[in-house]
């Protein structure tokens, strides 16, 4: 096959082709398990394999690679079952990517800044206000919407302080955070039944367990201890104070859950902006580029008018000589 004058061997262009449509495939499951007990599976049986396949080839291991094969096939069918909640979490992730909310990128007023947002919160904190925030990313969260309050509201310090101050009637329960502000409150989040969590408090179990059903970062304040905790990918995270580390930790946590997204206009504007930048910067080295080559001739032609003037003096003085 042969384009734009280029020929192609199609053998080699579909090898290539599958090639890549296999590492898309591998990239986005392992992003999509990393950090979580799957992943951590995965990696196992993926140098199980390799390791199979090596003595296999080396050794010719013919009786032991019978036997890991059977292993192999028997632990993919009880993966499905033992694995099942972040099976379904990553099949979540991949269909959140076919099906994005397109609205998410749309530019809404009164959201609220990471940096604000780590603020409230550090305020809950100190107070020992116990609170429970889930803030939406990839993976819809509207299934958990239901069993609240719809709120849609801007995000303020005051407003926490209504939501999750006892006995007010909001407190229990979690708050969904969707583009920048408070969806719903007085929501109902499933619970991890995890052995290493038993001594945790209901809300870091909710945290914990949300976390593992889809990819939202959830943050936890305690109301025994005011310590500040953060559940992504089914792993918990305790802050030990609301210092400046842990404030720092907790901006770049809750930045990467909520970009700030620009609208088209925006992304245009910016665009334009840069490459008129671009072009002044290489208008203004090309000026200077000009007026560095002049300055060079002119000093040039200096040195080549001294050099005439001294030639032409030395053949006067030879000429009075003579």
């Amino acid at each position: 096959m042969t384009i734009w004058g280029i020929t192609f061997d199609m053998a080699l262009l579909n090898d290539a082709v599958q090639i890549f449509i296999l590492y898309l495939v591998f990239y986005w499951l392992l992003r999509a398990a990393r950090g979580s007990r799957f992943g951590q599976v995965l990696t196992g049986v993926g140098l199980l394999v390799a390791a199979r396949s090596a003595f296999t080839y080396l050794f010719h291991f013919s009786v032991l690679s019978r036997i890991v094969q059977g292993l192999l096939f028997y632990l993919a069918l009880s993966s499905v079952v033992i694995f099942q909640p972040e099976i379904r979490r990553i099949l979540a992730t991949i269909g959140s990517l076919l099906f994005q909310d397109r609205t998410r990128y749309l530019n809404y007023r009164g959201r609220v800044t990471p940096e604000m947002l780590t603020g409230y919160i550090c305020k809950l904190a100190q107070r020992q206000m116990g609170a429970l925030l889930a803030i939406e990313r990839g993976i819809s969260l509207k299934g958990y919407e239901v069993s609240g309050v719809m709120l849609d509201a801007i995000i303020s310090a005051e407003l926490f302080l209504s939501i999750f101050k006892e006995p007010m009637p909001l407190h229990d329960g979690g708050v969904v955070i969707r583009h920048g502000r408070i969806s719903s409150a007085h929501c109902l989040f499933p619970v991890s039944v995890r052995s290493e969590l038993s001594e945790s408090g209901m809300r870091h179990r909710a945290a914990v367990g949300l976390s593992e059903e889809t990819d939202a970062l959830v943050i936890v304040v305690s109301e025994e201890t005011g310590r500040i905790s953060v559940a992504h990918n089914g792993r918990l995270i305790r802050y030990p104070d609301t210092g400046a580390d842990s404030r720092a930790s907790l901006v770049r946590w809750i930045r990467k859950a909520m970009p700030q997204q620009k609208t088209a206009y925006e992304q245009i504007a910016e665009w334009f902006n840069h490459r008129r930048e671009k072009a002044a910067r290489l208008f203004s080295k090309g000026k200077a580029e000009k007026k560095t080559e002049k300055a060079e001739e002119s000093a040039n032609a200096g040195d080549n008018g001294r050099q005439i003037t001294d030639v032409e003096c030395q053949k006067e003085g030879e000429n009075k000589k003579a």
